[in-house]
This record gives structure tokens, sequence and C-alpha cells, in this order.
């Protein structure tokens, strides 16, 4: 039980770097105007935020603290969402490139509030 526990954790941590390098890529994609750099740079805040977040707290000194960086970590996820949907409706991304970071998002924010439940004793 707890080989998978840490194999999840590991895959999952994996999984944020993978969506971090593949989000700075797309950045560099996008035209060079004045909304998408804009636009740009609140998701590349928000975007890296989401690792940063959960890579702090692996540190955490209480299980209060280490669920409130899982929150950010959530919180950041939502928030990109928000961006790249205006990216793709101001059709300065392509929609189906998009698609991929919206179910991505989606999937890691679940795993968040999972996980924050779990935390909290809800789940």
């Amino acid at each position: 039980m707890q080989n998978d526990k840490a194999k999840f954790k590991n895959e999952f941590k994996k999984r944020l770097y993978n969506f971090t390098l593949k989000l700075i890529e797309f950045l560099d994609r996008l035209p060079k105007d004045n909304v998408s750099k804009r636009i740009g740079d609140q998701l590349l805040r928000s975007g890296t935020s989401i690792i940063g977040n959960y890579i702090e707290g692996q540190a955490a000194s209480s299980k209060k603290d280490f669920t409130n960086f899982f929150n950010t970590s959530l919180k950041s996820t939502n928030e990109s969402k928000l961006w790249f949907a205006l990216l793709r409706d101001s059709k300065r991304a392509k929609p189906e490139e998009v698609a991929w970071f919206l179910n991505e998002l989606n999937e890691i924010a679940n795993i968040f509030a999972s996980s924050i439940l779990t935390l909290k004793g809800r789940k």
C-alpha cells in the first residue's frame, strides 16, 4: 500500500513537471501581440505555481500547512483554466491545443480536490 502511494506521488510530480514544460513550450508559440503577452504572463504565473506549491507542500511543517499548499495549487489550476479559455476564445491559440491543457488541468484539479478532502477527513 505504501509503495503504491509513493509511486502515485512520484508519478503525479512527474505529470506536473511535464505539464509545466509543455506550458512553457506553448507560451513560446503564442503570438507576440500585447494581449497575448499579458495573458501569457498571467498563465505562466498560475501554471508554474501549480507545481511550485505542490513541491513546497512536500516540506510543509504541519498537516494544515500541507493542505494550504494543496489549496493554493488547486486555485492556480483553476486560474490557469481561465487564461487558456481566454487565449482559445480570443483566437490567439488553437482550440485543439488548448483542449489538451484544459483536460489535463481538469484531471489535476480533481486529484488536488480529492487529496484536500482526504486531508480534511471528508472522504
